[in-house]
């Protein structure tokens, strides 16, 4: 009988952060204590040119052609595109009933890193980025979630500019009640922002003039709601947000200080590595941090 696959699903992934994570979970899943057979990663991206383009990259990395991981270089990883744009509904049930079909045992990993940072702030840009950060990842996580397997990992890339420090104490007492509480009730925040912002009132709502940051602090709360409720199902899936950290990719113009493989060591430790049944966290620099 062969040895079962294991299914790796990552969105946003044809660059910066997403490509990298691609990368590291190829050269670390070999030594994986979750490693059961061979992986196949599912690299997503909007641009099925751009996505393909990202797949050749790594199967002509150098670094995976020394290591030997991936399949043609007689390792057991093996790294193919798939279309997905998280802000279009059609578009993610798309890609959940692929993975239905074509995994009907179920997938293992799934990675959310797609997300957009807009220039600027206005009710346009807190929409749009809302629809993708927010709505766009909680509907990923809603959809592929189903198809884990027991004992399998869901990660959201969020990111420290979701911080709470930035807030009125009432919005931040509400954001922690409500990661506490439901994804209704996290998602009742961000209709307030929306709300506030187009009235020009987000700061004396307690808000920071920032559709990123916000979007972020939504992401994090929601994945903290989703781990409680799926901790009750009992079937050991673990469910963490992570902050790559200020990595230099053109989300961050070229300005940040990390690389992209030091952005990705912590979303793949939380989807690879043994971390000692944590669930429901938020973790930088491969630690617990308060969010």
């Amino acid at each position: 009988m062969a040895v079962e696959s294991r299914i790796a699903a990552v969105t946003g992934a044809n660059k910066g952060i997403g490509l990298a994570i691609v990368r590291n979970l190829a050269l670390e899943y070999p030594k994986s204590p979750l490693k059961s057979g061979p992986l196949k990663i599912y690299l997503t991206a909007r641009s099925p040119e751009r996505g393909s383009e990202a797949v050749k990259t790594v199967n002509e990395d150098e670094q995976l052609k020394k290591a030997k991981v991936l399949v043609k270089d007689g390792g057991d990883v093996e790294v193919s595109y798939h279309e997905l744009d998280i802000s279009k509904k059609e578009s993610i049930h798309k890609f959940r009933d692929f993975l239905k079909k074509e995994h009907s045992q179920g997938i293992d990993f799934v990675i959310n890193n797609a997300g957009i940072a807009m220039e600027g702030f206005d009710a346009n840009v807190v929409k749009t980025t809302l629809k993708t950060n927010y709505y766009g990842t909680l509907e990923a996580t809603r959809e592929l979630l189903p198809l884990i397997r027991n004992g399998g990992r869901l990660v959201n890339v969020s990111s420290s500019s979701g911080a709470l420090n930035k807030y009125s104490d009432e919005i931040r007492n509400a954001f922690l009640q409500a990661a506490k509480t439901d994804v209704p009730a996290v998602t009742a925040i961000m209709e307030k922002f929306q709300s506030a912002v187009e009235a020009g009132r987000e700061k004396e709502a307690g808000f920071p003039s920032a559709a990123y940051a916000v979007s972020k602090a939504g992401e994090t709360a929601f994945t903290k709601a989703i781990a409680m409720e799926e901790e009750k199902r009992g079937r050991g899936i673990l469910i963490n947000a992570s902050c790559p950290g200020y990595v230099d990719t053109d989300m961050t113009h070229g300005r940040g200080t990390k690389t992209v493989d030091a952005g990705a060591i912590t979303p793949v430790m939380l989807a690879l590595k043994d971390i000692g049944e944590k669930t429901g966290e938020f973790w930088r620099s491969e630690e617990i941090v308060e969010w």
